[in-house]
């Protein structure tokens, strides 16, 4: 019978709840929240999560200066005395409208009247620089008319959006692109490393001479850091003095040694062979601690019944190592499905985006473009895209890898 936990159960396990809540359930919470804004660093009303109008004091304080400068310089270029006026009252104003936030700094909530003001302000520097760029020769003429137009960028709108932008994504065919490149790396790469992984974890378990040694080297692609891998990997595929490329050409697989990373198909290739050399003796490690907890016994018995090692395979070995399989199977596909820095530095998505995956769109659109709430969609249909796999691997294959029982 399970007990409840009591007062000091919960007390021992808030320190873990913390931190999960901090490293692990924040991040989500966060991501989740820029998805709902049109959240552009490089958009001066887009560089924040707005619910509501805001207004930009140092946006606005900078143009009045800027205004104020040339418009005061070009006054002797200005020669009828009615529109040398209206000049002077359109200086006069933005001195009056600006002296009130000439102490303000960043994104602050304005009034309705103050808006106004700042609108009005907006439309007469409009009309007034217009016509004065109609009738005279400013030095400043093309300045000027940039610099209104900031003064009406100083009011931001509300930049939320809801969830339009997931519905941009389910449109998006690039999206689509690279998502089918993710699931065919994952289903290709990890296919083949549970092969491989499962053949070098029997031989592994054999007991030979110089065994430790043999455990530890088949271990070293592992232990090698990935962005190293893939950046040895792409010297080995280099179309001019690459040795794989050449070796490739030679047998014929490919028709020249420029198409691995070149071409769309030998991109894909190349970044899976990649990734099976180096996280293969991972798989391998996960697969040989479960065979190693398969008792002897149970392969003499065998034996004795007439079975030979090829049915005594597939009747005692995989049967038993089901649960090591699903365990390897899970880690494995979840790790590659977030594949990110093998693809960027081997290929960086291209060419053609033949390789961008879910995190490498995510990574352009994020810090390439800026567009952190476009980027935090595509990272969330990762983490759903995650989640799915999880739930699959632990409840629908009949197995529950927390139950202890």
């Amino acid at each position: 019978m399970k007990q409840k936990l009591g007062f000091s159960g919960w007390l021992y396990l808030l320190p873990t709840l913390i931190l999960i809540g901090i490293f692990s359930l924040w991040p989500v919470v966060q991501s989740v929240t820029y998805t709902l804004f049109d959240y552009k660093l490089n958009d001066q009303q887009k560089a924040g999560l707005y619910l509501n109008e805001r207004f930009n004091t140092d946006l606005f304080n900078e143009t009045a200066l800027y205004i104020d400068l040339f418009l005061s310089e070009d006054l002797s270029n200005i020669t009828g005395n009615e529109d040398k006026i209206k000049a002077e009252e359109i200086l006069q104003q933005v001195d009056s409208v600006a002296n009130p936030y000439i102490d303000s700094t960043g994104v602050i909530v304005i009034s309705k009247e103050e808006r106004t003001d700042i609108t009005t302000l907006y439309e007469n520097t409009k009309v007034i620089i217009e016509d004065l760029n109609e009738k005279y020769t400013l030095t400043h003429a093309e300045s000027l008319p940039l610099l209104v137009e900031d003064f009406n960028k100083s009011i931001i709108p509300s930049n939320f959006i809801g969830l339009q932008a997931y519905k941009d994504a389910i449109g998006d065919k690039r999206v689509h692109t690279a998502l089918w490149n993710t699931i065919l790396f994952t289903v290709v790469s990890v296919a083949i490393e549970l092969v491989l992984g499962l053949g070098l974890a029997l031989i592994l378990n054999k007991a030979m001479f110089g065994q430790g040694l043999v455990r530890t080297t088949s271990l070293i692609p592992w232990a090698i850091p990935t962005a190293v891998a893939a950046l040895m990997w792409s010297y080995l595929y280099d179309g001019t003095s690459g040795i794989v490329a050449h070796f490739f050409e030679n047998l014929g697989l490919i028709s020249q040694s420029q198409d691995l990373l070149l071409s769309q198909g030998g991109a894909m290739v190349s970044t899976i062979l990649a990734d099976v050399w180096k996280t293969t003796p991972y798989m391998a490690l996960l697969l040989l601690a479960g065979l190693q907890n398969i008792p002897s016994s149970l392969y003499e018995a065998a034996s004795i019944d007439g079975a030979s090692k090829f049915k005594s395979f597939f009747t005692v070995t995989l049967p038993l190592l089901k649960s090591s399989i699903l365990v390897a199977l899970l880690f494995r596909t979840l790790d590659a499905f977030r594949v990110f820095d093998l693809i960027f530095v081997l290929t960086g998505g291209g060419p053609g985006g033949a390789t961008e995956t879910m995190s490498i769109y995510a990574y352009k659109t994020m810090f390439g473009q800026t567009n952190f709430g476009y980027g935090s969609v595509v990272v969330m249909i990762m983490f759903v895209c995650v989640a799915i796999i999880a739930i699959i691997f632990v409840r629908l294959l009949g197995t529950n890898l927390l139950d202890r029982d």
